[in-house]
Protein backbone atom coordinates (compact mmCIF):
# COMPACT_ATOMS: atom_id res chain seq x y z
CA UNK A 1 0.00 0.00 0.00
CA UNK A 2 2.63 2.43 0.98
CA UNK A 3 4.34 1.88 -2.56
CA UNK A 4 1.03 2.54 -4.58
CA UNK A 5 0.73 5.59 -2.04
CA UNK A 6 4.00 7.00 -3.31
CA UNK A 7 3.90 6.01 -6.84
CA UNK A 8 0.33 8.61 -6.65
CA UNK A 9 3.38 11.13 -5.83
CA UNK A 10 4.68 11.86 -9.33
CA UNK A 11 1.05 11.36 -10.91
CA UNK A 12 -0.29 14.29 -8.56
CA UNK A 13 3.05 16.42 -9.36
CA UNK A 14 3.54 16.05 -12.73
CA UNK A 15 -0.06 16.27 -13.58
CA UNK A 16 -0.77 19.58 -12.12
CA UNK A 17 2.99 21.02 -12.82
CA UNK A 18 1.56 22.46 -16.01
CA UNK A 19 -1.45 24.14 -14.43
CA UNK A 20 0.67 25.72 -12.04
CA UNK A 21 3.14 26.60 -14.06
CA UNK A 22 0.50 28.25 -16.26
CA UNK A 23 -1.60 29.95 -13.38
CA UNK A 24 2.11 31.19 -11.76
CA UNK A 25 2.17 33.23 -15.08
CA UNK A 26 5.12 34.40 -17.82
CA UNK A 27 6.34 33.31 -20.80
CA UNK A 28 7.42 29.40 -21.79
CA UNK A 29 11.34 31.16 -21.51
CA UNK A 30 10.85 32.66 -17.42
CA UNK A 31 8.81 29.22 -16.92
CA UNK A 32 11.69 26.87 -17.86
CA UNK A 33 14.21 28.80 -15.95
CA UNK A 34 12.30 29.10 -13.21
CA UNK A 35 11.47 25.64 -13.31
CA UNK A 36 14.63 24.40 -13.27
CA UNK A 37 15.79 26.44 -10.15
CA UNK A 38 13.15 24.71 -8.05
CA UNK A 39 14.68 21.01 -9.01
CA UNK A 40 17.72 22.37 -8.39
CA UNK A 41 16.99 23.52 -5.17
CA UNK A 42 15.12 20.48 -4.27
CA UNK A 43 17.70 18.19 -5.66
CA UNK A 44 20.59 19.86 -3.45
CA UNK A 45 18.49 19.23 -0.66
CA UNK A 46 17.45 15.23 -1.69
CA UNK A 47 21.14 14.78 -2.54
CA UNK A 48 22.26 16.84 1.37
CA UNK A 49 19.80 13.90 3.29
CA UNK A 50 20.78 10.90 0.66
CA UNK A 51 24.49 11.26 -0.07
CA UNK A 52 24.31 9.11 -3.06
CA UNK A 53 27.83 7.98 -4.87
CA UNK A 54 28.27 9.77 -7.52
CA UNK A 55 31.47 9.27 -10.42
CA UNK A 56 32.35 11.25 -13.54
CA UNK A 57 30.30 9.38 -15.55
CA UNK A 58 27.19 9.95 -13.46
CA UNK A 59 27.96 12.98 -13.16
CA UNK A 60 28.72 13.94 -17.31
CA UNK A 61 25.68 11.68 -18.43
CA UNK A 62 23.14 13.08 -15.43
CA UNK A 63 24.11 16.94 -16.95
CA UNK A 64 23.95 15.83 -20.35
CA UNK A 65 20.13 14.36 -19.96
CA UNK A 66 19.49 17.31 -17.63
CA UNK A 67 19.94 19.60 -20.93
CA UNK A 68 17.75 17.63 -22.58
CA UNK A 69 15.08 17.83 -20.15
CA UNK A 70 15.31 21.68 -20.89
CA UNK A 71 14.90 21.41 -23.91
CA UNK A 72 11.98 19.09 -23.48
CA UNK A 73 10.38 21.31 -20.92
CA UNK A 74 10.97 24.60 -23.17
CA UNK A 75 9.63 23.48 -26.51
CA UNK A 76 6.23 21.39 -24.25
CA UNK A 77 4.82 25.13 -22.34
CA UNK A 78 5.82 26.78 -25.77
CA UNK A 79 3.19 24.63 -27.84
CA UNK A 80 0.86 25.59 -24.79
CA UNK A 81 0.53 28.91 -26.61
CA UNK A 82 -0.52 27.46 -29.82
CA UNK A 83 -2.21 24.14 -28.36
CA UNK A 84 -3.83 25.17 -24.80
CA UNK A 85 -3.22 22.95 -21.57
CA UNK A 86 -6.00 20.22 -22.67
CA UNK A 87 -4.37 19.45 -25.93
CA UNK A 88 -0.53 19.83 -25.17
CA UNK A 89 -0.26 17.53 -21.54
CA UNK A 90 -2.23 14.55 -23.58
CA UNK A 91 -0.49 14.82 -26.72
CA UNK A 92 2.99 15.60 -25.28
CA UNK A 93 2.82 12.67 -23.05
CA UNK A 94 1.61 10.02 -25.47
CA UNK A 95 4.31 10.99 -27.92
CA UNK A 96 6.87 10.40 -25.02
CA UNK A 97 5.53 7.09 -24.14
CA UNK A 98 5.56 5.86 -28.32
CA UNK A 99 9.39 7.33 -28.68
CA UNK A 100 10.24 5.77 -25.22
CA UNK A 101 9.16 2.37 -25.96
CA UNK A 102 9.57 2.28 -29.65
CA UNK A 103 13.36 3.01 -28.51
CA UNK A 104 13.26 0.24 -25.89
CA UNK A 105 12.33 -1.93 -28.12
CA UNK A 106 13.95 -1.54 -31.56
CA UNK A 107 18.00 -0.50 -29.65
CA UNK A 108 17.19 -2.38 -26.02
CA UNK A 109 15.12 -5.24 -27.06
CA UNK A 110 12.98 -5.30 -24.71
CA UNK A 111 9.55 -7.49 -25.47
CA UNK A 112 11.10 -10.35 -25.75
CA UNK A 113 8.24 -12.96 -25.56
CA UNK A 114 4.98 -13.47 -27.22
CA UNK A 115 2.54 -12.20 -24.58
CA UNK A 116 5.12 -8.69 -24.41
CA UNK A 117 4.69 -8.21 -27.95
CA UNK A 118 1.32 -8.62 -27.57
CA UNK A 119 0.67 -6.59 -24.72
CA UNK A 120 3.17 -3.66 -25.90
CA UNK A 121 1.58 -3.82 -29.39
CA UNK A 122 -1.71 -3.45 -28.22
CA UNK A 123 -0.82 -0.11 -26.00
CA UNK A 124 1.44 1.28 -28.94
CA UNK A 125 -2.45 1.47 -30.99
CA UNK A 126 -4.24 2.40 -27.99
CA UNK A 127 -1.84 5.42 -27.62
CA UNK A 128 -1.86 6.28 -31.58
CA UNK A 129 -5.75 6.38 -31.48
CA UNK A 130 -5.54 8.78 -28.08
CA UNK A 131 -3.41 11.31 -29.55
CA UNK A 132 -5.30 11.06 -32.93
CA UNK A 133 -8.53 11.47 -31.36
CA UNK A 134 -6.72 14.60 -29.33
CA UNK A 135 -5.85 16.43 -32.03
CA UNK A 136 -8.46 15.83 -34.27
CA UNK A 137 -10.47 19.00 -34.85
CA UNK A 138 -13.71 19.46 -33.44
CA UNK A 139 -15.65 20.40 -37.16
CA UNK A 140 -15.10 21.54 -40.55
CA UNK A 141 -15.62 25.09 -39.43
CA UNK A 142 -12.38 25.62 -37.63
CA UNK A 143 -10.72 28.12 -39.82
CA UNK A 144 -7.07 27.58 -41.48
CA UNK A 145 -5.84 30.19 -38.72
CA UNK A 146 -6.51 26.92 -36.14
CA UNK A 147 -4.88 24.59 -38.20
CA UNK A 148 -1.92 26.55 -38.61
CA UNK A 149 -2.16 26.47 -34.77
CA UNK A 150 -2.55 23.07 -35.03
CA UNK A 151 0.42 21.94 -37.07
CA UNK A 152 2.64 24.56 -35.64
CA UNK A 153 1.67 23.14 -32.18
CA UNK A 154 2.30 20.02 -33.22
CA UNK A 155 6.10 20.72 -34.65
CA UNK A 156 6.99 22.21 -31.48
CA UNK A 157 5.82 18.89 -29.42
CA UNK A 158 7.64 16.74 -31.49
CA UNK A 159 11.11 19.17 -30.73
CA UNK A 160 10.26 18.57 -26.80
CA UNK A 161 9.20 14.66 -27.48
CA UNK A 162 12.87 14.51 -28.62
CA UNK A 163 14.40 16.41 -25.71
CA UNK A 164 12.22 14.00 -23.05
CA UNK A 165 13.59 11.33 -25.03
CA UNK A 166 17.26 12.07 -24.53
CA UNK A 167 16.30 13.03 -20.76
CA UNK A 168 15.33 9.58 -20.40
CA UNK A 169 17.60 7.19 -22.87
CA UNK A 170 20.85 9.11 -21.45
CA UNK A 171 20.32 7.58 -18.06
CA UNK A 172 19.39 3.98 -19.21
CA UNK A 173 21.90 3.93 -22.01
CA UNK A 174 24.68 4.76 -19.41
CA UNK A 175 22.84 2.64 -16.48
CA UNK A 176 23.01 5.56 -13.99
CA UNK A 177 21.10 5.10 -10.81
CA UNK A 178 18.31 7.58 -10.44
CA UNK A 179 19.90 8.61 -6.81
CA UNK A 180 22.95 9.28 -8.29
CA UNK A 181 21.43 11.12 -11.35
CA UNK A 182 19.32 13.68 -9.41
CA UNK A 183 21.67 16.24 -9.01
CA UNK A 184 23.65 16.18 -12.01
CA UNK A 185 20.64 16.18 -13.54
CA UNK A 186 19.52 19.25 -12.46
CA UNK A 187 22.54 21.25 -12.92
CA UNK A 188 21.87 19.96 -16.54
CA UNK A 189 18.78 21.87 -16.31
CA UNK A 190 19.64 24.74 -15.37
CA UNK A 191 22.14 25.73 -17.97
CA UNK A 192 20.51 24.12 -20.60
CA UNK A 193 16.82 26.36 -19.26
CA UNK A 194 19.82 29.46 -19.56
CA UNK A 195 21.31 28.72 -22.72
CA UNK A 196 17.90 28.06 -24.25
CA UNK A 197 16.18 31.16 -22.79
CA UNK A 198 19.04 33.57 -22.15
CA UNK A 199 18.27 35.81 -25.58
CA UNK A 200 14.46 36.06 -24.43
CA UNK A 201 15.52 37.92 -20.71
CA UNK A 202 13.96 35.36 -18.69
CA UNK A 203 15.18 36.24 -15.22
CA UNK A 204 11.87 38.20 -14.05
CA UNK A 205 9.54 37.40 -11.22
CA UNK A 206 8.02 35.28 -13.41
CA UNK A 207 10.80 32.70 -13.30
CA UNK A 208 10.87 33.22 -9.44
CA UNK A 209 7.47 32.42 -9.04
CA UNK A 210 8.00 29.17 -10.87
CA UNK A 211 11.01 27.88 -8.85
CA UNK A 212 7.54 26.48 -6.93
CA UNK A 213 7.04 24.28 -10.36
CA UNK A 214 10.27 22.81 -9.85
CA UNK A 215 9.91 21.71 -6.65
CA UNK A 216 6.85 20.25 -7.66
CA UNK A 217 9.07 18.11 -10.49
CA UNK A 218 11.12 17.69 -7.63
CA UNK A 219 9.03 16.00 -5.86
CA UNK A 220 7.44 13.79 -8.08
CA UNK A 221 10.98 12.38 -9.29
CA UNK A 222 11.43 11.74 -5.53
CA UNK A 223 7.98 10.09 -5.05
CA UNK A 224 9.18 7.42 -8.39
CA UNK A 225 12.36 6.65 -6.76
CA UNK A 226 10.70 5.60 -3.52
CA UNK A 227 8.15 3.95 -4.86
CA UNK A 228 10.26 1.75 -7.17
CA UNK A 229 11.28 -0.35 -5.03
CA UNK A 230 8.35 -0.95 -3.04
CA UNK A 231 5.90 -1.27 -5.64
CA UNK A 232 7.69 -2.23 -9.31
CA UNK A 233 7.98 -0.99 -12.52
CA UNK A 234 4.79 -1.65 -13.80
CA UNK A 235 2.60 -0.04 -11.18
CA UNK A 236 5.30 2.66 -10.54
CA UNK A 237 5.29 3.50 -14.13
CA UNK A 238 1.89 3.24 -14.57
CA UNK A 239 0.27 4.97 -11.86
CA UNK A 240 2.70 7.94 -13.41
CA UNK A 241 1.15 8.31 -16.74
CA UNK A 242 -2.41 8.80 -14.83
CA UNK A 243 -1.10 12.27 -13.91
CA UNK A 244 -2.39 13.75 -17.35
CA UNK A 245 -6.18 13.41 -16.05
CA UNK A 246 -5.05 16.70 -13.98
CA UNK A 247 -3.72 18.42 -16.54
CA UNK A 248 -6.08 18.11 -18.71
CA UNK A 249 -9.05 18.77 -16.81
CA UNK A 250 -7.38 21.22 -15.01
CA UNK A 251 -7.23 23.28 -18.55
CA UNK A 252 -10.92 22.44 -19.37
CA UNK A 253 -12.53 23.90 -16.39
CA UNK A 254 -9.89 25.22 -14.24
CA UNK A 255 -7.85 27.41 -16.92
CA UNK A 256 -11.92 28.03 -18.60
CA UNK A 257 -10.12 26.78 -22.53
CA UNK A 258 -13.77 26.88 -22.97
CA UNK A 259 -14.05 23.30 -25.08
CA UNK A 260 -17.29 22.49 -26.91
CA UNK A 261 -19.10 19.64 -25.51
CA UNK A 262 -17.57 18.11 -28.15
CA UNK A 263 -14.42 18.50 -27.59
CA UNK A 264 -14.08 18.04 -24.31
CA UNK A 265 -15.63 14.43 -25.00
CA UNK A 266 -12.99 13.71 -27.71
CA UNK A 267 -10.56 15.37 -25.38
CA UNK A 268 -11.00 12.97 -22.34
CA UNK A 269 -11.55 10.28 -24.77
CA UNK A 270 -8.40 10.23 -25.92
CA UNK A 271 -6.62 10.74 -22.40
CA UNK A 272 -8.38 7.51 -21.46
CA UNK A 273 -6.56 6.29 -24.36
CA UNK A 274 -3.49 7.30 -23.26
CA UNK A 275 -3.71 6.27 -20.02
CA UNK A 276 -4.40 2.79 -20.65
CA UNK A 277 -2.03 2.37 -23.41
CA UNK A 278 0.78 3.49 -20.67
CA UNK A 279 -0.57 1.27 -17.48
CA UNK A 280 -0.26 -1.61 -20.08
CA UNK A 281 3.22 -0.74 -21.04
CA UNK A 282 3.76 -0.70 -17.34
CA UNK A 283 2.98 -4.81 -17.33
CA UNK A 284 5.32 -4.96 -20.64
CA UNK A 285 8.45 -3.77 -18.09
CA UNK A 286 7.29 -5.67 -15.53
CA UNK A 287 7.57 -9.24 -18.00
CA UNK A 288 10.48 -7.71 -19.65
Amino acid sequence: MLGVLLALIPAVCWGSIVLVTVKLGGDAHSQTLGTTWGALLFSGVTYLITQPAIDMKAVWVGFLSGMFWALGQRNQLASIKDLGVSKTVPLSTGMQLLATTLFGVLIFHEWQSRTTILLGSTAIVLIIVGVFVVSVQQDSQEDIEGDQRLRRGLMTLLISTLGYLGYVILIRWFHIDGWSAILPQATGMVTGATLLTFRHHPFNRYALRNILSGLLWGLGNLGLLLALPLAGVAISFSLSQTGIIISTVGGLFLLKEHPTKKRMILVIAGCLLIITGGVILGFTKAKS
